[in-house]
């Protein structure tokens, strides 16, 4: 192997084992972290144990870069100060990281968790739970048809129906003229 790629190898794996480290032109920090999905079962969904699509997201879109391969990620020339990565995975639930770089003592980084302000050694991220994006059908039932606003509806006229006619049954038939003159009075159209 060529020196260069020796070198390379060399400092990729001093990156990979910290969280932050001097960017080499002295204007910004790496941050390096890893999104392990190890111990997260698979919803059946078709949401895969692969995480080759998960996007990694630097306050709030800034910067944003992919997961590679092995599970890792980069952002190179981070200015020191206090950011926010969170992870995006279609699936899946982070929680939101905060990444304090110290400007006053260079190499002094502090990462935690925003869910529980769990301090981290090492930027692995793990995913809290699997979201479910699909409500599970119900199976049928009488009572669902009973409980609907269209069932209700049909209920009160199935009421009316079959009570309404019992009423007038046991109604005055004295009264039931008055109450028809009323009704013609009150809903006909008047002539002038």
């Amino acid at each position: 192997m060529p020196f260069p790629v020796l070198l390379l190898l060399f400092f990729s794996g001093l990156i990979s084992s910290s969280i932050a480290a001097p960017f080499s032109s002295g204007d910004g920090y790496i941050i390096t972290g890893r999104v392990k999905m190890d111990g997260v079962a698979s919803t059946g969904f078709g949401v895969s144990e692969k995480h080759s699509n998960a996007k990694i997201i630097l306050n709030g879109g800034q910067r944003v870069t992919f997961v590679r391969a092995d599970g890792y990620f980069t952002f190179h020339n981070v200015p020191a100060g206090t950011h926010l990565i969170e992870v995006v995975e279609l699936g899946y639930l982070f929680s939101p990281v905060r990444v304090d770089i110290s400007a006053r003592f260079p190499g002094k980084i502090q990462a935690a968790l925003m869910e529980n302000r769990k301090i981290l050694d090492e930027l692995i991220l793990e995913p809290l739970r699997v979201e479910q994006y699909y409500e599970i059908r119900r199976p049928f039932s009488i009572m669902s048809l009973v409980k609907s606003p269209m069932g209700m509806m049909m209920g009160a006229m199935l009421i009316v129906m079959f009570v309404m006619p019992k009423l007038v049954e046991n109604m005055d038939p004295e009264e039931i003229k008055k109450a028809q003159e009323e009704m013609r009075a009150n809903f006909l159209p008047r002539s002038s």
